[in-house]
């Protein structure tokens, strides 16, 4: 079964714990913290594999989690890190971020690795606590928990020349015969229900050709098949317009090459001016022969080779034809010819790391990545943990501002789930 685009969700591994530890030993003196740090959790990473051809196993996995890294020990015992998860996808594999949309990876080439959630940080025991003025500090962190997101894979076949046309159109039948793949062919419409590629060789040179599942008048905008396999396109060096010229599916040749410009120009410029040529098909017909007189007067400045899959016409033509224009364009394709997605991984910067609103007369509510982080890796077992939590809330301004928005001694403040009750120092 052939998947193109899967949506799954993906969350790190979480952080181990600090640990709070002292050395105790026979005959050794002032032995001191020696509680080790928590291990990072396990990311989870994409990777290509030239091998699959489609995202059929993620179908079946909606939610993949990174392995939890270890707790810290004593001794000063770091502990160990998770195993990063790498999901193996096919070469030419985009994922988007759904919540902003933006592009975290585009996967074109074998072995290509991105790391799409990453675990999260290992909290420090408490030996990292140790200081000139605090010399057996009690303190250690939770873990942080890893990056959740939901992120959405398409798959959009890498080839350097892409066939597209009407249903019938000859297209199938013409991979068949100049490719090494064999695609299912019968008389009647879609019978090509995923692309096909195929590797096409021409002396000692070859390139890779996909044929592409029928277009209809109205597919830029999801009528039939719609624009579900349009995309596949968009990476192709080379758009091959398939006309059928004997014209015995009722349709006029030159009535089907301009609905196929107006539906690949609807769907993306870009697309619409890579280089093209036209392949007239089934040019063993007789109607075939009056039908293409016709159709070169009317594109005088087209390049067009007539085919025939049965009688092999045209093919060698072709074929050295798509190889000369291939060598011919210039390499590396860049981002602005849309051969690969760009992308940008973003950090969105705010003014100061939190907000403070006001749910009712006696009552707070503080958000900010930079405090919530702060709150989860806080272990509140000691008096020390508590102040030293209070401090770091003091220092990023909270008091303040609290203060000015009018707080009064004894009220809630809220983070997340957690409580605390508002005093003047």
């Amino acid at each position: 079964m052939f998947i193109d685009e899967v949506t799954i969700k993906l969350i790190g591994g979480h952080g181990g714990d600090g640990c709070t530890s002292f050395r105790h030993e026979k005959f050794v003196e002032m032995g001191g913290p020696d509680g080790g740090n928590g291990g990072r959790g396990g990311n989870i990473i994409f990777k290509g594999d030239p091998g699959l051809k489609t995202l059929i196993d993620l179908r079946y996995n909606k939610k993949i989690k990174g392995e939890n890294g270890k707790n810290g020990s004593g001794a000063l015992k770091t502990g160990a890190s998770g195993t990063d998860t790498v999901i193996k996808v096919p070469v030419g594999t985009t994922v988007i971020d759904t919540e902003t949309n933006l592009i975290l990876c585009d996967i074109t080439k074998p072995g290509e690795e991105y790391v799409v959630a990453r675990g999260g940080k290992g909290g420090r025991g408490n030996a990292s606590f140790k200081t000139n003025k605090m010399k057996a500090p009690k303190t250690s962190e939770y873990g942080l928990p890893g990056e959740e997101k939901v992120v959405k894979c398409e798959l959009k076949l890498l080839a350097d020349v892409g066939l597209v046309g009407f249903p019938s159109a000859g297209k199938s039948s013409l991979i068949s015969v100049i490719s090494n793949v064999k695609p299912k062919i019968a008389e009647y419409h879609f019978t090509t229900l995923s692309p096909n590629l195929g590797v096409v060789e021409v002396g000692k040179s070859s390139f890779v050709m996909a044929d592409l599942p029928g277009i209809i008048e109205g597919a830029s905008k999801g009528v039939g098949l719609g624009d579900k396999f349009l995309k596949h396109a968009m990476r192709t060096k080379i758009i091959c317009y398939v006309v059928d010229m004997s014209a015995t599916e009722g349709r006029s040749p030159i009535d089907d090459y301009e609905v196929l410009k107006e539906e690949i120009k609807e769907y993306n410029e870009k697309l619409y001016n890579k280089k093209s040529i036209i392949i007239a098909t089934k040019m063993d017909l007789p109607s075939s022969i009056e039908n293409l007189k016709e159709f070169k007067e009317k594109y005088k400045n087209e390049t067009i080779i007539e085919t025939s899959s049965i009688t092999k016409k045209g093919l060698d033509t072709l074929t050295k034809k798509l190889l000369e224009i291939l060598e011919n364009i210039e390499e590396p394709l860049t981002y602005d010819n849309n051969e690969f997605e760009s992308f940008v991984l973003y950090e969105f910067k705010e003014e100061k790391p939190y907000t403070i609103t006001k749910e009712n007369d006696h009552t707070w509510v503080l958000q900010g990545e930079k405090l919530e982080t702060l709150l989860k890796k806080t272990r509140f077992n000691s008096d020390e943990a508590s102040l030293r939590f209070a401090k770091k809330l003091k220092n990023l301004g909270v008091d303040e501002e609290l203060k000015s928005l009018g707080a009064k001694e004894g009220d809630t403040v809220k983070i997340l789930d957690n409580e605390f009750i508002y005093n003047e120092y």
